[in-house]
């Protein structure tokens, strides 16, 4: 089997350039954002027999890559801290400034990857004191 492996025909047929071209017009198309499900779905709507693994191979093989943002995963806080006692339990109407402060977490897309942001808030002013 390796023998023959070794000395099969690897000249493109006309039906693998048309659907390398195909895929290509479709990416180029999208604006680089298409993945190959996309790729999948538009190139079988257009009369070319294509799922989205032989699309991603193709892909690879033309170097072309999905330029869309990855999503974030999240954590979800589920339970309170048990060492640390809830003082403001919800009542944030605060009378005088520099009492109360509160913080939060975000992430931020920069580029090329997720950042993290830490706010601190003073709640009397609803102003940020600190990042």
């Amino acid at each position: 089997s390796y023998k023959y492996w070794v000395i099969r025909d690897t000249t493109p047929t006309p039906e693998q350039v048309r659907l390398e071209a195909e895929v290509k017009a479709i990416h180029a198309m999208s604006g680089g954002s298409a993945g190959a499900r996309t790729i999948a779905a538009i190139a079988t709507n257009n009369g070319f027999e294509l799922s989205r693994y032989r699309a991603a191979k193709l892909m690879i093989k033309l170097k072309l890559e999905s330029c869309q943002v990855p999503q974030h995963q999240y954590k979800r806080g589920s339970n309170e801290h048990l060492e640390i006692p809830n003082l403001l339990d919800r009542q944030f109407d605060v009378v005088e400034p520099d009492t109360v402060w509160c913080g939060d977490v975000t992430y931020i897309w920069v580029g090329n990857r997720w950042a993290y942001l830490a706010v601190v808030i003073d709640l009397f002013a609803r102003k940020v004191v600190g990042w």
